[in-house]
């Protein structure tokens, strides 16, 4: 996935809930009990998050179904940008060459973090960055397909498929959700500076609630396979 170099994205957005459990615990005084209000905090936001997921699904659609398409062009015409690719490819495996099952984990979830927070975040440009994030990733992953095919045959595309059934979903989650901030001033009805802050509250919280759990899983799969199979 795309990456860029800022790694501590994570670290910040737990540190983020962690602050705001402490207001939480500030406000209803000490002597409540804290895990049922953690509890139904978590659950209310979650059911808020899954119903945002459900409001914005014709998003996740497109964000799908242009991520297939561009895949699926990677897969036959694997020629565009090909060196550039390979370059990328090499990188990576240089930064996780030695790397333990835990580090591999870490920079897997982290990657991936980065690739969804920025698609998601970038969106406020009108949608056109997690459009970018959509194309490149579609393609680098139909171009990588391709070479495993050439280079072990068919039958071996089996193996890619668990490494794609969280990550994929959360990104495109991610990316969807930054399309909708993308086009706020088009498909608003009223165009406050509060509304889009509710926007952002939701997409916020899709993000903490549904995608990092996702990539957090995709992470210890994925790493698990790696392992695995070497």
């Amino acid at each position: 996935m795309i990456r860029l170099n800022i790694i501590d994205v994570d670290i910040k957005i737990y540190k983020l809930i962690f602050i705001l459990l402490i207001m939480i615990k500030k406000r209803k005084g000490t002597d409540k009990n804290y895990l049922v209000m953690i509890d139904n905090f978590m659950n209310k936001n979650f059911r808020l998050s899954l119903e945002y997921i459900k409001e914005i699904r014709n998003y996740i659609y497109f964000s799908f179904a242009l991520f297939l398409v561009f895949g699926m062009i990677g897969f036959v015409f694997p020629i565009f940008f090909s060196k550039q690719i390979m370059i990328l490819i090499q990188e990576l495996i240089k930064q996780t060459q030695g790397l333990g099952v835990v580090g591999l984990i870490r920079f897997i979830i982290a990657n991936n973090m980065q690739s969804a927070f920025f698609g998601m975040t970038f969106g406020i440009a009108l949608g056109i960055f997690p459009l970018i994030v959509t194309i490149i990733n579609g393609y680098i992953l139909g171009f990588v397909a391709n070479q495993v095919v050439i280079a072990e045959g068919g039958g071996v595309l089996w193996k890619l498929l668990p490494h794609g059934i969280f990550e994929i979903p959360a990104i495109m989650i991610a990316v969807a959700v930054g399309l909708k901030l993308g086009l706020f001033l088009f498909i608003s009805k009223k165009r406050t500076l509060k509304e889009f802050g509710e926007w952002i509250v939701k997409s916020i919280r899709v993000f903490l609630l549904i995608v990092i759990p996702l990539l957090v899983i995709a992470g210890i799969i994925e790493s698990l396979l790696i392992a695995f199979l070497e």
